[in-house]
């Protein structure tokens, strides 16, 4: 009698073993919570993440953000186009970039830009451009405004602005001539808005003119970060913090900027 219990007993033990290990190996193979977008967010099963070895350089021809990353169509010196994901960053079409190398991602899914890249390099950040390499940019540097490496808005000699009355009023020329004295401190400025760069950075940026100042000394020309929206052409007033030598990288250094604006028409 004590024989049988015994056997039954092991047989319960072995079929309960079983079992357990049976659960354990389904809930092995259960799908991977998703992740956060970028490189090593959940990706389709045959993606392959080889990795990149060379720096990456070329033109911009489209940008867009999401998920913390800015996303750069870019057309290298031999004509091949390529996309590059980096950490969120300031990126104008049209400028020269130049990248270190990263991980290739084949088939990413960006879930939201609704989106699948065929391949892309989510790069280790941006790197600044050699002199050969930056010598188209530089040629167009004498029109660049506000020491942005990025902006190529041209002097609308059309332009008249009147200066904005009250304290703290300043032209744009004044902005940079004054720019030591005026940093970190509250101006008002009023100008024609003559582009306006949205999302980037989760900023809107915009640039403007009222006459004053000199494209050959690139005084001509004001940026502005904002959260406000305004339309190109617009006649404004600005109201904020004037920030002198600010580089955002990726070739974004401005002599001036005025940050956290706010935008009256």
């Amino acid at each position: 009698m004590k024989k049988s219990l015994l056997l039954l007993t092991s047989l319960f033990t072995l079929i309960a073993a079983t079992a357990l290990a049976a659960e354990t190996s389904v809930q092995s193979v259960s799908p991977p919570a998703e992740k956060a977008e970028g490189p090593h967010s959940s990706a389709p099963a045959h993606a392959v993440t080889p990795r990149n070895v060379e720096p990456i350089s070329g033109t911009v021809l489209e940008t867009m953000n999401s998920g913390g990353y800015s996303y750069i169509y870019l057309q290298k010196m031999n004509g091949d186009k390529i996309w590059v994901a980096v950490t969120e960053t300031a990126v104008e079409v049209g400028s020269r970039m130049g990248f270190n190398p990263g991980m290739v991602m084949s088939n990413f899914e960006s879930k939201g830009l609704k989106r699948t890249f065929g391949s892309i390099i989510f790069t280790d950040g941006s790197i600044r451009m050699s002199a050969s390499d930056s010598s188209a940019a530089s040629n167009k540097k004498q029109a660049t405004s506000s020491g942005s490496k990025g902006a190529t808005v041209g002097k609308d000699a059309k332009i008249s602005v009147a200066k904005a009355v009250g304290p703290n009023s300043i032209t744009v020329e004044e902005a940079f001539v004054n720019g030591a004295s005026l940093d970190k401190k509250n101006i008002v400025v009023r100008g024609k808005v003559v582009k306006v760069s949205t999302g980037i950075m989760k900023k809107n940026w915009i640039h403007i003119q009222d006459g004053s100042g000199s494209q050959e000394k690139g005084t001509y020309n004001l940026v502005c970060t904002t959260q406000d929206k305004v339309e190109a052409g617009a006649v404004v007033t600005v109201s904020g913090i004037l920030m002198k030598e600010r580089d955002f990288g990726g070739g974004y250094k401005y002599n001036v900027i005025i940050e956290d604006a706010r935008i009256k028409n």
